[in-house]
């Protein structure tokens, strides 16, 4: 039978253990630390932007919207939600459109690139550029660089055979209409809700389209 005096120094040990213990455990919500990314490794890479050979060093993390906006100021390829579901970065890569912010400038080597500047001027619209300001297609704006870029890319499509999910007869010239415009565009997300007027200004250059400048 243990002694009172035992009972009370392991009551002590116990109550000292346990403040102890207590005092290791991080508060609610403490996270660690993230490691040091480290040095980044570089890399060069050339690439034909609008026209213009361009050759930089980059991170070759460095995505090619990132490369667009960040290493050559051309922001009119927006950066949305990052995860290639608003088409707000939508540029064309050796005539096929992409989401720049899913692919990584190094993968573009030597490759021509086409971004909503590659398109017109301010004193020389692309028809699809001046028929957005034409219908107000722009709306707030931020996602029309990316919107624009597609409807060119569409028109391009349709008029290569290339057919949609919505096309009835594959085997048949692909003809343009609202659904095969609202089907090709889906990937494209307007927050002020300008779709119809997006469809009919695509639907007003559909006979008028130059071909895109690609250096």
């Amino acid at each position: 039978m243990p002694s009172s005096g035992d009972l009370k120094m392991n009551r002590r040990e116990l109550m000292v253990g346990t403040c102890t213990a207590m005092a290791a455990i991080p508060p609610l919500g403490a996270r660690a630390e993230p490691a040091p990314a480290g040095t980044p490794v570089m890399s060069r890479v050339s690439l034909n932007v609008n026209g213009q050979g361009r050759s930089l060093e980059v991170d070759t993390r460095t995505t090619l919207l990132d490369l667009l906006r960040e290493h050559l100021q051309l922001t009119g390829s927006k950066k949305g939600c990052d995860h290639g579901q608003c088409g707000a970065c939508t540029v064309i890569v050796d005539g096929v459109r992409i989401n720049s912010c899913l692919t990584l400038a190094l993968m573009h080597e030597g490759s021509a690139v086409t971004t909503i500047e590659g398109l017109g001027t301010p004193d020389n619209l692309h028809p699809m550029q001046a028929a957005f300001v034409k219908h107000d297609g722009y709306q707030c704006g931020y996602c029309t660089p990316g919107q624009i870029v597609s409807a060119v890319s569409v028109l391009a499509e349709v008029k290569a055979g290339i057919p949609s999910h919505v096309t009835a007869d594959i085997t048949a010239p692909v003809q343009l209409s609202e659904a095969e415009i609202r089907e090709r565009m889906s990937g494209n997300i307007c927050r002020c809700g300008a779709f119809s007027i997006i469809v009919v200004a695509v639907t007003e250059v559909a006979g008028v389209q130059p071909a895109v400048r690609q250096g």
